[in-house]
This record gives C-alpha cells, sequence and structure tokens, in this order.
C-alpha cells in the first residue's frame, strides 16, 4: 500500500513539472529561428553587405596585430603617423587597389555561398557536389583573406620603423 501511495505521489508531483518541461522546449525557438528567411542562409545581410563593400572583417588579423598595419587604418592616422606627401598618395592607391580586389574577392565568396545554398534549398545536394562547393567557398575565402593580408604587408614596408611604433601605439597594440 505504502508503495502504491508513494508511486501515486511521484505521479502527482512529477505530472505538472513534466508538462513544464514539455511547453519550455515545445515552444523555445532555436538561435537560428528567422534566419531560414535569409537569402543565402550562412550568411547575415550584414555579412553581404560587408563583403560587397570591401571591408576587411578581422581577416587580417594576424598581420594587424603583429605590426603590419592595414592602409585604411595608416590612412585615418595619417596627421599623427606625419605621413610624407608621398606616402600619402601612395597608401591611398593602396587602399583603392585593396577594396577593389576585396571587392571582387567578395562577389566570388557570396557566388559560392549562394551555389551551396541553392543546392540544398532545390533538394539536389550530394556528397560530390558538397565536396566541390565546400571547396569553392574555401579556395573564396582564402582569396578574399590573401587580399586583405598581402596590402598589409605592403603597407610595412611603406613606413618608418618610428610610424610603425606609433600606429601600435595608436591602436593600443603597445
Amino acid at each position: 500500500m505504502r508503495i502504491v501511495l508513494a508511486a501515486m505521489t511521484m505521479a502527482v508531483l512529477a505530472g505538472p513539472a513534466m508538462a513544464q518541461h514539455h511547453r519550455q522546449h515545445q515552444h523555445a525557438p532555436t538561435p537560428y529561428a528567422g534566419q531560414q528567411q535569409r537569402d543565402i542562409k550562412a550568411m547575415s545581410d550584414q555579412q553581404i553587405a560587408d563583403l560587397r563593400q570591401g571591408r576587411g572583417m578581422g581577416l587580417a588579423l594576424a598581420a594587424e596585430l603583429n605590426g603590419y598595419p592595414g592602409p585604411m587604418h595608416v590612412l585615418e592616422l595619417k596627421d599623427q603617423l606625419h605621413l610624407t606627401a608621398d606616402q600619402h598618395q601612395r597608401f591611398q592607391k593602396l587602399f583603392e587597389n585593396m577594396k577593389a580586389e576585396a571587392i571582387e574577392a567578395g562577389e566570388g565568396l557570396i557566388a559560392s555561398e549562394r551555389a551551396l545554398d541553392r543546392a540544398f534549398a532545390e533538394g539536389r545536394m550530394t556528397s560530390d557536389a558538397l565536396d566541390t562547393l565546400t571547396a569553392r567557398i574555401g579556395e573564396a575565402q582564402g582569396r578574399l583573406r590573401a587580399v586583405h593580408l598581402k596590402y598589409h604587408l605592403t603597407s610595412a614596408e611603406l613606413l618608418s620603423d618610428h610610424q610603425r611604433r606609433r600606429y601600435a601605439d595608436l591602436r593600443g597594440y603597445r
């Protein structure tokens, strides 16, 4: 009798808790909720806009944080770095070239991500297609990163040691 009474008590107490647990998990949206409406599911509108505008998005941090300034940031600090007229002109050209190359590479990445998304959306994904499409995305990401990094490398060559140290100070790296 005690066993039956104990079992009934547990069932009465556990029932509401289990129902609440089920309701919480039944209606809780995932962190991805709403992203199914994106044009390219794996990319936010902000990411696409950044790529289309040639922004760095942290792709050159290996250079930036190891003493290789980016042309855009050098131009932003031109007065504090006391750039010569020649340096200013060269950095302006570097920045324009970097941006043009980055936009082109970014469009390639967007196209590759769109192709992957469409293959899934249209139900035509296969293992071979997956391998091909993800390899293209990896290559596009690598090209984009290389664009940004190479301009940091070139920028460092155009600055004096003193300007590079000053840049690091101004950016809060030292």
